[in-house]
């Protein structure tokens, strides 16, 4: 994982070190529905380095399969990916499940039934936390979640202004526009420690997002890198998403008080 100037993840670590500081990254997995050989390569990835995992489970077509394996996964947990991850848009626009193309109370409807069914499957290992298929939502039904019970919303990008706390992913290690597989591994570096820069500078953590039913080798082969790079440094903590709510819903309860 050394590399060059802007792609060297161990030296933006290191300027973490030298301040006192702990560098957070969080990793989220999207898109699970049941038990696959892909799943179960990124749980036993995962649990080998410790780090915890938040996965994306899409609550109609799920059920208790995907529990049962979960129930042996002790670093994962589950958040709500929607509800079917179908496309509701028209043919013109960019794919959203949860846009303005229905009436707000059937999509709020279906993302009150999804949490319910991933709390009854999963207990308090379900975070109400929405994580929007294709990272879209329409900022109308925002006001509307926490009376849901959801807590928080996690899509893409940097954190916004929102009705509720954010806690986003910031680097993706598909290509989704070219090759399908895994992204340059410099240019994925470099995006690392450009948002580490900003976690210096500002606070908040570094989101990595991965889709296990679509990786290649140099998509595993990447994450194998960076997570022994990365937790083998003392100034680096892969946190569980949990904490990261917690840690966000204090700031947004803070910021909201100084308005």
């Amino acid at each position: 994982m050394k590399a060059g100037g802007d792609t060297d993840i161990i030296a933006a670590l290191d300027r973490f070190r030298d301040a006192g500081r702990v560098a957070r990254f969080w990793l989220r997995d999207d898109d699970a529905i049941e038990p696959t050989a892909g799943l179960d390569r990124l749980l036993d990835l995962t649990e080998t380095h410790g780090v915890p995992l938040a996965l994306a489970v899409i609550p109609e077509p799920t059920g208790p399969a995907l529990a049962r394996r979960l129930a042996r996964a002790p670093f994962a947990s589950v958040t709500v990916h929607g509800w079917r991850h179908a496309n509701h848009a028209t043919a013109a626009a960019k794919k959203c499940e949860l846009g303005a193309d229905r009436p707000a109370d059937i999509v709020l409807g279906e993302l009150a039934a999804g949490l319910a069914k991933l709390s009854d499957l999963y207990g308090d290992r379900c975070l109400p936390v929405l994580v929007p298929p294709w990272n879209r939502v329409d900022p109308g039904l925002l006001p509307g979640l926490p009376d849901l019970g959801f807590r928080a919303l996690s899509v893409y990008g940097p954190e916004k202004r929102s009705p509720l706390p954010m806690v986003n992913t910031h680097v993706d290690v598909m290509d989704w526009h070219g090759t399908r597989g895994c992204r340059d591994a410099q240019a994925l570096r470099r995006e690392i420690v450009a948002r580490l820069g900003v976690c210096l500078a500002g606070g908040g953590s570094v989101g990595l997002l991965t889709h296990h039913l679509v990786h290649d080798e140099a998509v595993w082969t990447f994450l194998g890198e960076l997570f022994v790079a990365t937790t083998g440094h003392p100034a680096c903590q892969w946190v569980g998403l949990s904490a990261l709510v917690d840690l966000a819903a204090a700031d947004f309860t803070t910021a909201d008080q100084n308005r």
